[in-house]
């Protein structure tokens, strides 16, 4: 499981003669069908997605989700204000070290929701980046972790669609936002890592860090070649054509 889960994290819907490029790809593109291949073109301005215990989105326009991921942050996050929205991040910015990759991606969800999908995908990328640095030091299947790597499990099968297809919009974008993601969890590194009471995979935890940041990094490098082919190029256009996805969205407001 953990396996399928770094795969649906790392890539998107990009196909690859790389092993690991292709298994994720063909997973991702397996997600993104189910998940937001609607019979409705229509631009896409919301998440709609659960995630128990963490988040369920509003059931209807105007209401509010329920979130439970960090008490500081709650009732904010479940707020449809711009404002108390960008009030997270910036707490979040200010210290980023103890938080968890789940609020990451809820941040994601709700800065998708309330139109700031630049920053949605860019903290997308920097809660998927932070599991999986946590997940190549600590044992994931232990006890006391096992239910976050469900939850992100989840969370990438279900927002990582809606979250990519705007991304790719953009391929500029698209790439500076990887990028500035990996540089953020280089600088920003995860408390939870080196906590000694929890239980860590062989080898020593900060070296087993920087191997994985230097994984991310390959992975990165290896889409950007793959999309700097024109027959590649194309052919993911194509993809993203024949689903719609500049219609639903890659939208203005």
């Amino acid at each position: 499981m953990l396996k399928t889960i770094k795969s649906l994290l790392k890539k998107t819907t990009i196909p690859s003669t790389d092993s690991k490029v292709s298994e994720a790809a063909e997973a991702q593109s397996i997600i993104t069908e189910s998940a937001i291949s609607s019979p409705e073109i229509a631009p896409v301005k919301h998440i709609g997605i659960s995630v128990a215990p963490y988040y369920q989105a509003a059931r209807s326009p105007g209401t509010h989700p329920t979130v439970s991921v960090d008490k500081e942050f709650d009732t904010k996050l479940a707020s449809n204000h711009k404002e108390d929205i960008l009030v997270v991040r910036n707490a979040i910015e200010f210290n980023p070290q103890p938080i968890t990759p789940v609020t990451l991606m809820v941040l994601a969800i709700r800065l998708y929701d309330v139109g700031l999908r630049d920053d949605a995908v860019f903290w997308f990328y920097v809660a998927k980046n932070r599991y999986i640095t946590m997940s190549e030091v600590l044992n994931t299947k232990s006890p006391e972790l096992i239910q976050i790597e469900e939850a992100i499990k989840s969370f990438a099968l279900l927002a990582g669609p809606f979250i990519n297809s705007y991304a790719f919009c953009d391929l500029d974008k698209q790439w500076n936002a990887m990028t500035q993601a990996i540089t953020w969890i280089e600088q920003n590194t995860y408390q939870m890592i080196f906590m000694e009471h929890l239980p860590a995979l062989p080898g020593n935890r900060a070296e087993n860090l920087r191997k994985s940041i230097e994984s991310i990094k390959d992975a990165a490098m290896k889409e950007q070649q793959y999309l700097s082919d024109p027959n590649n190029l194309e052919e993911f256009q194509r993809k993203r054509a024949d689903q719609h996805l500049s219609e639903k969205f890659c939208w203005s407001e």
